[in-house]
């Protein structure tokens, strides 16, 4: 908004007994730049188009009841700010994915400090970039994939910020389909009935200090590149199709300083490349690490493998990533000159994990003695799992940052 502007820019308020009443009717009369002021109480209103740069902010959380018409709001101009409402009764539909809040082919836009329930969508970005979404408390009620939403999806946007938002109990917490330059941090997202965060084709985003915990399926990362996933807490995420995190088709990445813990599978990775694991943390995890192929030249370095079933499950016997300087809870080597590192290298990949790999069943033989002897039988000599997959610098205490 430039300086010229704010000269003409005026204040408008809106109020059950005032002379403006109604939310669109306050857009209507507004001009480019105005700040329109929304007192508290209940505007039963819906299809709110903003097609001019406005600030529109709700003081003590004015309700917008779309009493399941459609859309609440719709933006469409640049330069248009969204601020303090509680937003409910989004229409549900078979062919429109209706949103509390969408914003189409607009640029320097901001949702904030929303309150959003009774929802389809939660907040749409499409084709819509250099935009903020903030503080947002996003809350459905999905019982079921194919009739409910997303909390908070980008479509063809890029170099958005999207941070300290909670979403809770949508289809998928976040989703996004080529949004490039993005950074996502801070968030909270849970007990959603798919994917916490869900990502394709969309490179060059920065990912920290989320929270994506007991989720249908964890978090699902695919087709993108130049990503950075850091210090994130993916929790609780189990189901026999469950994982912390999903990587596929993922290349030149680095994730580092997160926290995989009581996942079915911490991460799953297929036909991902050179990306750099570095001081995460895998604890109480079914498997901590699930190489499923088509994986080269990775580096898995500094990390702490704390008390998992399985560490690393590999279903090939050929090895092209580097397991180095890593804490295995599961280690039983010796470190005789005491430099911190063990003498004897670790070798994360048991035979009970290539078995399992192949005939689940035997799971249920985890625990047991026999397990203990093909593990050491195929430790002294390798035939199934991969003789070069080792991290020949165990250290022998956990690691700190």
């Amino acid at each position: 908004m430039g300086p010229a502007y704010s000269l003409y820019a005026e204040t408008i308020l809106v109020c059950q007994n005032c002379k403006i009443s109604s939310i669109k009717s306050a857009v209507a009369i507004s001009k480019e730049n105005d700040t329109i002021i929304i007192k508290k109480g209940i505007y039963k209103e819906h299809n709110i188009l903003i097609d001019k740069p406005l600030t529109i902010i709700g003081e003590d959380y004015p309700v917008i009841d779309g009493e399941e018409q459609g859309e609440l709001i719709t933006i469409t101009s640049d330069h248009v700010s969204i601020d303090g409402f509680f937003l409910k009764n989004v229409g549900n539909s078979d062919t429109k994915d209706f949103a509390a809040v969408r914003v189409r082919k607009s640029n320097y836009f901001e949702i904030k400090n929303l309150i959003i329930e009774k929802l389809f969508f939660g907040i749409y970005i499409e084709k819509s970039n250099f935009g903020k979404i903030l503080n947002n408390k996003i809350k459905g009620d999905a019982v079921e994939e194919y009739n409910s939403g997303n909390g908070i999806q980008l479509w063809y946007s890029h170099d958005l910020v999207i941070a300290n938002n909670h979403i809770q109990n949508m289809r998928d917490g976040i989703y996004f389909e080529f949004a490039n330059n993005c950074t996502i941090k801070n968030n909270v997202s849970t007990n959603n009935l798919r994917y916490g965060l869900h990502f394709m084709f969309s490179d060059n985003d920065v990912y920290e200090g989320n929270t994506f915990k007991d989720n249908g399926a964890g978090v699902a990362v695919m087709f993108s590149k130049k990503i950075k996933m850091m210090k994130n807490n993916f929790i609780q995420n189990w189901g026999t199709a469950s994982y912390g995190l999903l990587l596929k088709e993922i290349n030149d990445a680095e994730i580092s300083g997160n926290t995989f813990e009581e996942n079915t599978i911490g991460i799953n990775i297929e036909g991902s490349n050179r990306i750099v694991y570095k001081n995460n943390n895998f604890t109480n995890n079914g498997w901590a690490i699930k190489v499923r192929g088509a994986c080269y030249a990775n580096s898995f370095l500094e990390n702490n493998f704390l008390y998992n079933s399985f560490d690393v499950s590999y279903n090939s016997n050929v090895n092209d990533n580097v397991f180095d300087k890593n804490y295995w809870s599961n280690y039983t080597g010796y470190d005789l000159n005491k430099d911190g590192i063990g003498d004897v290298p670790y070798r994360p990949v048991k035979l009970f994990s290539y078995i399992v790999n192949r005939t689940p069943e035997t799971i249920i033989l985890l625990r047991s003695l026999f397990i203990d002897i093909i593990d050491f039988s195929e430790k002294v000599s390798p035939v199934f799992t991969p003789d070069n997959l080792l991290d020949n610098n165990p250290v022998t205490k956990k690691i700190s940052w």
